[in-house]
């Protein structure tokens, strides 16, 4: 079996392994489902480099050692963990679906991966307010791209997706923004006066389609143009560290926090559907000033 033809397959033709690995992407669409295909792709290789069935008879001892492999290639601990997210769950609703009678992935050790603080490098507030300046001296669709990462906290994908339609509604005094989030998740946010401002000037005469285009070909945006537009930015600007379209959204996550935003407000700024994800991005939390027992004990110091 070859592991560079994972998709598509004849149903008739399909063994267990294959059978297994389309119904569990067919769960997923977009991004997810090519990075989930590529991971499975890396197992089905591993396994037939070892000839071994990537389903069939597979046992712990195979997914670990499949682990360590991943490590002794060069990946970080925290890559390991991502490269066998779509592994794990093959395995998974295999079992569910009586395709084998257990799960051999369920107890295999991962790597333990700390993630106190997230190690993108974000930016602080001085430095954000200089990309969002510096980005509309590029082109306005810079601009448009620059608000929606740093002030909205938009994903690339989300970013490169939203359409001039999304933000034609009025909610409750509040123009809003229509998004499709991480998992196919509707989301609903307002749109403040400057952001509203940014938009417009890179929406100009146009009243339907992609928002932020390609400056010199007007043509719709994707992810790897988020990308090179944001370093763009951050070298016109003159940061000289590294800097993605997820640092955008970092920026705005800390900044919020720091700004004394209260941490639910954040998780729904940053749609996290975990608060403990949120506070990760939290860089004061060690700041003894801000511990809440002085809080309580002006609450309570008449008792």
């Amino acid at each position: 079996m070859s592991s560079t033809t994972l998709l598509p397959f004849q149903p008739d033709a399909m063994s267990p392994a294959q059978l297994a690995a389309v119904s569990y992407l067919a769960r997923y669409s977009g991004h997810t489902h090519a990075l989930d295909a590529f991971q499975l792709r890396r197992w089905f290789a591993w396994c037939e480099t070892n000839a071994l069935d990537p389903l069939v008879g597979i046992q712990r001892a195979h997914i670990e050692l499949y682990i360590r492999k991943l490590g002794d290639g060069g990946l970080m601990d925290s890559s390991v963990v991502t490269m066998m997210h779509a592994v794990r769950g093959y395995f998974r609703f295999a079992h569910i679906d009586g395709l084998i009678v257990s799960d051999p992935a369920v107890y295999a050790r991962l790597p333990k991966v700390h993630s106190d603080e997230s190690r993108t490098q974000g930016l602080d507030r001085l430095e954000l307010i200089r990309f969002l300046q510096v980005a509309q001296t590029v082109s306005v669709h810079h601009g448009a791209l620059a608000y929606l990462l740093g002030i909205n906290a938009l994903r690339a994908s989300e970013a490169a997706a939203v359409r001039i339609e999304d933000y034609a509604e009025t909610l409750r005094g509040h123009r809003v923004l229509h998004l499709v989030g991480k998992g196919n998740k509707p989301a609903t946010m307002p749109l403040t006066v400057p952001v509203l401002r940014v938009l417009e000037a890179c929406r100009g005469q146009r009243t339907t389609g992609p928002l932020v285009l390609r400056p010199v070909s007007g043509k719709p945006i994707d992810r790897r143009d988020v990308y090179r537009m944001v370093v763009r930015i951050a070298k016109t600007a003159a940061i000289r560290r590294h800097i993605s379209p997820h640092s955008l959204r970092h920026a705005a996550i800390t900044n919020a926090l720091d700004a004394g935003v209260p941490l639910r407000d954040v998780q729904i700024l940053a749609r996290h559907a975990d608060p403990r994800t949120t506070e990760h991005y939290d860089r004061a939390r060690g700041n003894l000033d801000r511990h809440g027992v002085h809080f309580l004990t002006a609450y309570v110091a008449g008792v």
